[in-house]
């Protein structure tokens, strides 16, 4: 299997946008067990959010995970270190696919990442139950596969012959389907859905959205065709901007979000 090559500088691109879910998602977690809680953060990127945690919760031991040693390598360079509450942030490679927990953790979060990994419910099980008692176990998740960006690419995609690179509207579960997946794992849960109208600027701001995170997998595996990675690129311009036309103020981009956040029993 081809590993998708992540990009820092075009991810964070839109970092504003893009950290928002994550802001509104920590809101509802609760108080965490403990006066140092052990946080670990599924999927961290650049860690530009995982820093996040630890302005919530600063005395707390972080650890932010990711396969890219790209991402990895930023979130190091800017991030990890001692924090000025007393608490400290790291980061360390790991799969989320496979990822165990070795300890016991007062809160693991995953800021859309789980999108990525099939079959990720069946692995709620095993988190939750390294979690200690009364701690948090809360993630969001893109809900957007069946918006235009995504129908577009993976219709242009198929049409290369890259379709199976590409996740479909089965990536994640609707949001019943998450309440009752943790409910069922005896956590107090709370589920919502929230769509955002992002109002982007630039040229082709969708386009350069999503050659940030969505795409990676097509521009990967065009990375040694430059002439079919321009030719891709140019008709999924041009369908994008039919889908999402410019406005006098911007380009709307409506893009829907899943949260749930599950607390283990005290």
């Amino acid at each position: 299997m081809t590993t998708t090559a992540w990009d820092p500088a075009q991810y964070l691109r839109h970092a504003d946008h893009r950290a928002r879910p994550f802001t509104d998602l920590l809101a509802r977690v609760p108080d965490l067990p403990g006066d140092r809680p052990v946080i670990a953060d599924l999927g961290c990127g650049p860690g530009n959010v995982t820093a996040l945690l630890a302005a919530r919760w600063p005395t707390a031991g972080i650890t932010g995970y990711d396969t890219s040693a790209e991402m990895l390598d930023k979130a190091h360079a800017e991030h990890a270190g001692p924090t000025p509450g007393g608490g400290h942030l790291d980061f360390a490679h790991a799969d989320v696919r496979t990822w165990k927990p070795a300890q016991p953790y007062d809160l693991i979060v995953s800021n859309a990442t789980l999108q990525w990994v099939p079959g990720h419910v069946e692995r709620f099980g095993e988190w939750i139950g390294a979690l200690t008692p009364g701690g948090t176990f809360a993630f969001q998740v893109p809900g957007n596969f069946d918006s235009p960006s995504h129908r577009l690419m993976r219709r242009l995609a198929e049409s290369v012959g890259l379709g199976q690179t590409l996740r479909h509207d089965d990536a994640v579960l609707s949001p019943e389907a998450y309440l009752a997946a943790l409910a069922d794992l005896g956590c107090a849960v709370d589920v919502w859905e929230t769509t955002y109208v992002h109002l982007l600027q630039g040229q082709d701001p969708v386009l350069d959205w999503v050659q940030g995170t969505g795409l990676r997998p097509v521009l990967t595996a065009l990375a040694d065709d430059p002439k079919a990675r321009d030719a891709f690129l140019t008709a999924y311009r041009e369908a994008l901007r039919e889908a999402y036309p410019a406005g006098p103020h911007g380009t709307a981009f409506p893009f829907r979000r899943i949260f749930a956040v599950a607390r283990k029993e005290s």
